[in-house]
């Protein structure tokens, strides 16, 4: 018996026992739940169409739950099960409504149906139970009509299987069932044939949803989606302690033929296309590029000039127009040039021309509105339903000038706060701020209503010039690279963003002239005085200070200031969390086994000697000390401890720290192996625990290029050398390399087994640190000479000493060396 013959003979056992399961559900309030669901679904899908001209397909209907519902609501359904018994049950329980549907014995992978025949297809908790889901996907989007849909609702039902944490959650499942007293709906189902089947079909062992997205892409599907929150939607409390490790999740795919239209324009796959979105029954045409990927996926939303007076955006936006590539496009992106198009062909600044509202204060707008308030709601009806994602250009209007930061929605759910964060993250610019609003401005109604959404200001008084529209244009390319939706890797960056909160903007109490004793940029301390507000006689009207310790984000660059106009805003720096290295510790964690294999050779390879001459040639220039007792080293970034365990062998003092924990537990058991006594401690580099004047050398090995903040770095490091000794760090110029590029390496190196997908990470992490766009190691030179270390010398010949051989150990980026000394005073 073939596994298609096995499921067909389970499910017919089992008819009965499932169809009493369905008509428990027909019965109760989930009757209720899944339909009110399914409803509004198709009613978002379909506007404007009757339940009657609209055809649906329930694939695996099984005793006919979803056909049933939809049937009452007055869709055409066909119902198509593998398993006879399950429709003859599936007609019993529809009663009278049995004659509106279509009931079909059917293979879900292969079904004898006509293409482009159905508007929807339905189907609850089939895919997994499939040998060939992927057939399936493909067939289901056969059948679909152009601008059709499908609505998968499934779960990793038997993941447990094959995953042991899965499985500790599924045995806790089980347990607080019995705990509950509620039923337990793995029992009585001839559980040890399920689990023989759920072995035998591929979705068990694979990654889901993931998968499902992927083979839903690959067949065809646009606009393709997962919802993993509906569960909450359409469980009852028991069955979410039955199922809570095992959540339903709603896929959600389009059958569009590739072609993506919005507001009268329309783009193929492929295909970059300019012209102008005709909004609001053709009031508004603002200028537009499509640019519509060959591979379906999200879709970013780009707009600028919805302040007609700051141009820096609308210029990024235009040069965006031109220098995205749609052949590096996976999924759509939308290029809005000019928002307030009216304004700005007028020149008559950032308000509406008509009723000089400002366009960013009046979201959602209203349909029977003023100028600035028609367009704003033309936008959230006709634009926002395509868009995945929002980013807002900005600069400082014409009397604003400002230092260039981000803003990011923070008034919309967790999820979508947390990825308009991880947009903001990918900003070139010093801070980011968190908006409180959800509604008024374009980006913060965006996220109130599901897009993840920021707003970049950069430049300003009027003006741009052609390095801000080029910084701008890179922070766009980052955060669709950063998505998925641009397929390249990522710029290097100057800064990572950091978080500044409380922000305060100081209004006039009354007109005048305006003179800030600040800039834009300028930290401030509590109580400074930031500028005044004086009459044509020069009299102090009003003074601005600073409230509490802040950064100023903006001010007024003009000499008047208006009554109930802003002076000039300023928030409070908050040093959070760097998340940068909470990514950076989670990956070293996982090369952390390789790099102790790796490790364990190289201290009894030929290598090791030479790294040891190289140096102990170096600790000769320690200045003697009155103490008895050997030199007293630190191993920074130990890694799995190579350093630290070759010096200790020659009998020095010596101690290695590493962020990562993995690194420091396997440091630990080489160390272990090797019978060595050295100690070992999980610190930052940035952040020594250490008093000052411990050490008599710190060492560094490949460290510094992965640090955020390389200069805090080397300023502990230094902190803790007693005076006179002396700092060693080896590293190379890693910017400058792509570790996703292993040809020329021999097969044995390591870059090979770590596998593709971590060296690209590893190139993501990279670029995100500003040391990555440094050039070195004169900055490293730079940044000693700033900290008055007037004794230093550079070896660029390291490496040739060292990797003499192409094997395992080889290292292809020329490495230095800088040796440096702590002043005596």
């Amino acid at each position: 018996m073939n596994l298609k013959e096995e499921i067909h003979e389970y499910w017919t056992r089992r008819a009965s026992g499932y169809s009493e399961y369905n008509q428990q559900e027909m019965g109760d309030a989930r009757r209720s739940m899944w339909k009110t669901k399914l409803l509004a679904l198709l009613t978002e899908n379909f506007p404007g169409k009757e339940p009657a001209d609209i055809r649906i397909l329930d694939v695996g209907t099984g005793p006919g739950f979803f056909a049933i519902l939809l049937a009452e609501a007055g869709y055409q359904v066909t119902a198509v099960d593998y398993t006879e018994e399950m429709l003859k049950e599936a007609r019993q329980n529809a009663g009278e409504l049995a004659e509106s549907i279509c009931w079909m014995v059917g293979d879900a992978q292969n079904l004898k149906l006509d293409a482009e025949h159905f508007d929807a297809v339905v189907t609850r908790n089939v895919t997994w139970n499939l040998p060939d889901p992927a057939r399936a996907y493909q067939k289901w989007y056969r059948v679909l009509k152009k601008d059709g849909i499908l609505l998968n609702f499934d779960a990793d039902w038997y993941g447990h299987l094959f995953d042991e944490q899965k499985r500790e959650a599924y045995e806790a499942d089980r347990r607080k069932v019995a705990d509950e007293q509620f039923e337990d709906y793995y029992g009585g189902t001839d559980n040890e044939k399920m689990e023989e089947i759920a072995r035998q079909v591929p979705l068990s062992r694979l990654k889901r949803p993931e998968w499902d997205l992927k083979a839903m892409s690959e067949a065809g599907f646009n606009e393709v989606d997962c919802d993993r929150n509906v569960w909450k939607e359409v469980w009852t409390e028991e069955e979410i302690v039955n199922n809570s490790s095992t959540p339903v999740f709603l896929l959600k795919g389009r059958k569009t033929n590739g072609i993506f239209r919005l507001c009268g324009m329309e783009a193929t796959p492929g295909e970059r296309v300019s012209g102008f979105l005709k909004l609001g029954n053709g009031e508004f045409q603002l200028p537009a590029t499509i640019l519509h990927g060959k591979k379906p996926g999200k879709t970013a939303l780009i707009m600028a000039g919805v302040h007609a007076g700051e141009y820096v955006g609308i210029q990024s936006a235009i040069e965006l127009s031109q220098k995205l590539k749609t052949e590096k496009v996976t999924g759509t992106v939308i290029l809005v040039k000019v928002v307030n198009r009216p304004a700005f062909e007028a020149r008559t600044g950032s308000m509406g021309k008509s009723d000089h509202k400002n366009l960013n204060r009046v979201f959602p707008g209203r349909a029977d509105g003023t100028e600035m308030e028609r367009l704003a709601y033309a936008m959230v009806q006709e634009l926002y339903p395509s868009a995945d994602y929002c980013i807002d250009l900005h600069s400082g209007d014409d009397y604003e000038e400002l230092t260039p930061y981000v803003y990011y929605a923070g008034k919309a759910s967790p999820e979508v706060t947390a990825m308009s964060r991880q947009m903001a993250e990918q900003v070139d610019v010093p801070y980011m701020v968190k908006s409180n609003v959800e509604s008024g401005g374009a980006y913060n109604y965006a996220a109130s209503v599901g897009i993840p959404s920021i707003l970049i200001e950069r430049g300003g008084m009027g003006d741009w010039n052609s390095e801000e529209s080029r910084s701008t244009r890179r922070d766009v390319r980052n955060i669709l690279c950063h998505l998925g939706i641009y397929q390249g890797m990522k710029d290097y960056r100057t800064y990572y963003p950091l978080d500044v909160a409380d922000v305060r903007y100081q209004d006039a109490s009354q007109g005048g002239l305006w003179y800030p004793y600040k800039k834009a940029g300028d930290i401030v301390r509590r109580g400074e005085l930031l500028g005044e507000v004086r009459d044509y006689e020069g009299n102090v009207l009003e003074i601005s200070t600073a409230e509490y310790d802040g950064v100023i984000l903006y001010q007024t660059g003009s000499l008047q200031v208006l009554e109930d106009g802003p002076m000039v805003a300023y928030g409070r720096i908050v040093r959070e969390r760097d998340e940068r290295k909470e990514r950076i510790v989670k990956y070293w964690g996982k090369r952390s086994e390789s790099f102790l294999s790796q490790r364990r050779q190289e201290l009894h390879s030929a290598m090791a000697k030479r790294w040891l001459e190289e140096i102990q040639g170096q600790l000769c220039k320690v200045h003697s000390r009155s103490q008895e007792g050997p030199l007293k080293i630190l191993d920074v970034g130990c890694g799995t401890g190579f350093f630290t365990i070759l010096l200790a062998k020659q009998g020095y003092e010596v101690t290695g720290t590493d962020l990562t924990p993995e690194m420091v537990e396997n440091s630990r058991k080489l160390a272990m192996e090797e019978g060595i006594s050295c100690e070992f401690r999980e610190m930052d580099a940035e952040h020594l625990a250490f008093p000052e004047e411990t050490f008599d050398v710190v060492i560094s090995r490949n460290l510094t290029w992965t640090l955020p903040d390389a200069a805090q770095a080397y300023r502990e490091w230094f902190r803790v050398l007693k005076k006179g000794g002396i700092l060693l760090n080896f590293d190379a110029n890693y910017g400058l390399s792509d570790f996703a590029d292993t040809t020329g390496l021999p097969e044995t190196h390591a870059h090979h087994t770590v596998g593709d997908e971590m060296m690209r990470e590893c190139e993501e992490i990279k670029r995100q640190l500003p040391i990555s766009s440094y050039s070195r190691p004169a900055w490293d030179l730079e940044t000693l000479g700033k900290m008055k270390i007037e004794k230093f010398d550079i070896d660029l010949g390291i490496s040739s000493r060292i990797y003499l051989e192409k094997d395992e150990f080889y290292n292809p980026t020329p490495m230095f060396r800088i040796c440096a000394e702590k002043p005596h005073a």
